[in-house]
């Protein structure tokens, strides 16, 4: 049995991803100086600790100390942090031996990462009676172990341990190292039970409801029992199998299961499925798994007809139903939809459930809605297994017969009749299917993006996921981020320009491209040599701004264009602090300490020199921190005003510029659908193309096994009258990590077998792709726009009142301010317009209504 993760739901849990980190996974507080740490990586690449350091505030602040962490801790690997003076048998499982590791139960440890609070234990700046103690569970005299991979990264609020740890006894060790490999602690007080029970086949034994219970932990925990079931699957990569109840001596209370897992501790298992056995074996909660461990005896009792599977289906009722199922013969008779891959060739793991889940904010408002559609996603999941522990298998059996680069299984697809005996392991409910997992591509590949019309003009984003091309002349590898080697960046190039090739496109906007100037070595201008050569088109060009560089990130966006069908016009622009709007108070909304700066051109289409603009955006991630504009748990991640900041600033800054013409504000906004940073851009006039055409909901981002939008294509009021079609081109996000170019992790013969210079999974996002129709340009229509006035108003309040006077021989005028309609105007006259903004300028449009042809823009100052 376990414990319900609804104690866990105020924290953070993540699946060993890319964004996962180190977190405190054990503490000791034993006898003396018995005092140790257990540091965890959870993800799937070594951390280098260089700017790690542990910070312990003893009696509630009154007195600090530190270690300053240093090394590499692998992945999945642990670091220990024993006390010098600690017991001969602790200090043999220390990596490091620190007096900082001198707590007591009133003493709270905090994790930090470059000065920012990555974990933490305890509450800092408050000093408990002796200890924290709720619920049980107490910070002396008692070893505690996290319950699986979680953070808390508030430091300072109230801390009750019992939410995120359970409880051993004082200077248990046994699991200090191996993180997570724990039993249920069994009180020292209460007798084992060491009766030699009866043998016999068909004498009495201990029913299999009985150890089970129906509660979250098995109420027979430590003890010796008899057991006679039938072996229902065999596990040798678990080291043990499954047993269950015959269907006639079932006790029928269906809060019991009828199954549980025996542990052999190696694949040398001794039966057969279908085999009766009978056992003595002890009672335990490995991994919060009820099992049956430390077999004395084991007896062949014949053979006897499987058990019925249970009938389940998704979503369940609630947190806890399936722990009566735990260890049972189940099958899903409805279909099942694949969410997540992300762990298929590390764990051969599939994230099961019904239908495609979208992450709450991509379909709901942040906050109670989107939380309230989280929760109910968390009753919707069920992870298929490979019914093995071993890591990175050199089979990965989903799909049949094997995965590769060219038999793959997509986020999408779906699974019918899956069959098999229920498990539970780090944190997950699991199915170790008993029969061939049929697996239909639901979701199938396509050679390139499948839009309705191409019109005139297409305009795409694409993330190329750090592509750093070394020094540029074949060496300077590693770096900072991307390829480690030549022959992985070569993987990598061969993959993104087969993308950006299929794309088609007239304009590409780059994301996480390296920021290393514009020069013939720069990763711009070798994607763009590889492009021409790919494509057969030889005139790709990249935009170039007179700068060294565009910011200060290792990573910057960038923009391709086929100069045999568009000019730009002008020079490049740049949305950054310096230039940026500024609050009432005078602060700039766009933080290019946290954002990646945005790049903006305008361009004439050749054909007929229709002009437009396209903005290229990477704003701040949700997993990074950002001090002052934390998570506020309503679904937005960290750094959500930061985001929602620089889309105003955007906004502003494309009304200035950009209000005469169709304009494409573009790029991983790290925000989704319905969140603040869309919100403030659909209110300053960019709406999705997707939402125009009521293509919605959509994805090109799957995270936690979960679908979303985080890469846009926002158009204004001009553009989206153009709009023909728009398109997430679905070749990344679906798609497995192991068909990337990376060669860590995978056999020789897999980075064979996974690899081929495709665009599929060339990066973490898809492709968005827009096409556009757009007219010749025309001469600006003869309306006179002139400003009468301006009243600031209440500076406090941003109320601006301006008043426009315009003469015309045309009756169907509209007026549009930053691209938003305002008013339809009759006659010729004066117009006074109210509103409320602490932008510096704003720009006003008169336009004939029936032709689209536009006065000349009227910028107003403030």
């Amino acid at each position: 049995m376990k414990k319900s993760l609804l104690a866990i739901s105020l924290a953070l849990v993540l699946a060993p991803s890319a964004h996962a980190e180190l977190f405190i996974s054990e503490y000791v507080e034993g006898s003396s100086n018995n005092k140790a740490l257990e540091l965890y990586n959870p993800g799937t690449e070594t951390i280098n600790l260089a700017g790690y350091r542990i910070r312990v505030s003893f009696n509630g602040g009154t007195s600090v100390q530190t270690l300053n962490l240093s090394g590499e801790i692998p992945a999945s690997k642990t670091l220990v942090i024993v006390n010098p003076n600690a017991s001969e048998r602790l200090l043999a499982l220390a990596d490091i031996t620190s007096s900082v590791a001198g707590w007591n139960g009133d003493d709270a440890i905090i994790l930090e990462k470059n000065g920012v609070v990555i974990d933490s234990f305890g509450q800092e700046g408050f000093r408990p009676s002796a200890a924290w103690n709720l619920n049980g569970v107490r910070t002396v005299d008692q070893t505690l172990r996290r319950i699986g991979v979680v953070y808390d990264t508030n430091n300072t609020d109230t801390f009750d341990p019992s939410a995120q740890w359970l409880q051993f006894g004082i200077d248990d060790f046994s699991d200090l190292g191996r993180f997570n490999g724990s039993v249920v602690p069994v009180d020292p007080e209460e007798p084992v039970d060491p009766v030699e029970q009866d043998l016999t086949c068909g004498a009495d034994f201990t029913a299999i409801a009985a150890i089970q219970g129906t509660g979250s932990i098995s109420p027979l925990v430590g003890q010796n029992v008899v057991v006679e079931a039938v072996v229902t699957h065999t596990l040798p990569g678990l080291r043990g199998y499954m047993i269950q109840a015959a269907d006639h001596e079932q006790d029928g209370d269906p809060l019991s299961s009828e199954g549980v897992f025996v542990f052999t501790s190696n694949a040398a298992l001794g039966v057969t499925t279908g085999q009766r056995v009978r056992l003595r074996a002890q009672v335990a909660e490995a991994f919060t798994n009820t099992q049956l461990q430390n077999i004395t005896a084991t007896v062949d009792c014949g053979t006897a007809v499987l058990p019925a599977p249970v009938s389940i289906s998704l979503p369940v009722v609630n947190a806890e139903y399936l722990e009566r199922y735990e260890g049972m013969l189940i099958r899903f008779d409805q279909e099942l939809t694949v969410n997540g891959n992300y762990t298929l060739s590390r764990f051969g793991e599939l994230v099961l459930a019904q239908g495609r889940r979208f992450t709450p904010t991509q379909v709901e408002t942040p906050g109670v809605a989107a939380q309230a559609l989280a929760a109910q996603q968390r009753l919707n999941k069920i992870v298929l297994d490979d019914a093995s522990s071993v890591q990175n298998p050199a089979l990965v059996p989903y799909p049949a017969p094997g995965l590769s680069a060219f038999n793959t299984v997509r986020a999408g697809d779906t699974i019918t009749g899956l069959t098999g005996t229920l498990y539970y392991g780090f944190n997950e409910y699991r199915v170790n299917p008993t029969q061939h997992v049929n697996v239909v591509a639901t979701n199938p590949r396509t050679a390139a993006p499948e839009l309705a019309g191409e019109g005139n003009l297409k305009i795409a984003s694409f993330n190329v996921l750090n592509y750093f091309n070394g020094d540029g002349m074949g060496g300077g590898f590693p770096t900072p981020r991307g390829a480690h080697n030549p022959q992985e960046f070569e993987r990598q190039k061969a993959k993104i320009l087969a993308a950006l090739a299929a794309l088609d496109a007239t304009v590409i906007g780059l994301m996480e491209i390296e920021n290393d100037g514009f020069a013939t070595t720069s990763a711009i201008a070798d994607l763009v040599i590889g492009l021409r050569q790919q494509s057969g088109v030889a005139d790709w060009q990249y935009v170039a701004v007179d700068a060294p560089q565009v910011g200060t990130d290792q990573i910057t966006v960038g923009m391709l264009y086929r100069a045999d069908r568009v000019n730009p016009v002008g020079t490049a622009k740049i949305l950054d602090e310096q230039n940026s709007a500024t609050d009432s108070n005078g602060a700039p909304l766009f933080d290019t300490r946290r954002n990646r700066p945005m790049l903006a051109q305008r361009f004439s289409l050749v054909e007929n020199e229709a002009e437009f603009a396209v903005m290229v955006n990477h704003l701040k991630s949700k997993g990074s921190a950002c001090a002052g504009d934390p998570d506020l748990n309503d679904g937005q991640g960290n750094c959500n005003l930061t985001r929602t900041r620089a889309a105003e600033a955007i906004g502003v800054f494309a009304a200035e510029q950009f209000a005469d013409i169709p304009a494409v504000v573009l790029g991983d906004l790290n925000a989704y659908a319905k969140e603040d940073p869309l919100t403030t851009l659909a209110n300053a006039g960019y709406l999705s193309a997707f939402e125009v055409l009521g293509k919605t909901p959509t994805y090109g981002y799957v995270f936690d096994s979960l679908s979303g939008q985080l890469d846009h294509m926002l158009l204004n009021a001009q553009a989206q009258q153009y709009l023909v079609d728009a398109a997430e081109w679905h070749i990344n996000a679906d798609e497995p990590i192991a068909l990337d170019y990376n060669l860590e992790f995978k056999t020789l013969q897999q980075q064979n077998d996974f690899y081929a210079p495709d665009a599929y999974r060339s990066s973490d996002h898809d492709p968005v792709i827009v096409a556009l129709d757009l007219p010749a340009r025309t001469a600006p229509l003869d309306i006179q726009l002139q400003l009468v006035r301006v009243n600031q108003g209440n500076a406090q309040s941003g109320s601006k009142l301006v008043q426009l006077r315009w003469s015309s021989e045309q009756t169907d005028l509209v007026l549009y301010r930053d691209g938003q309609m305002v008013t339809r105007l009759a006659k010729p006259g004066i117009y006074n317009n109210q509103f409320k903004t602490h932008a510096k300028s704003v720009t006003y449009l008169l336009c004939y209504d029936a032709t689209k042809q536009c006065s000349a823009p009227l910028q107003v100052n403030f």
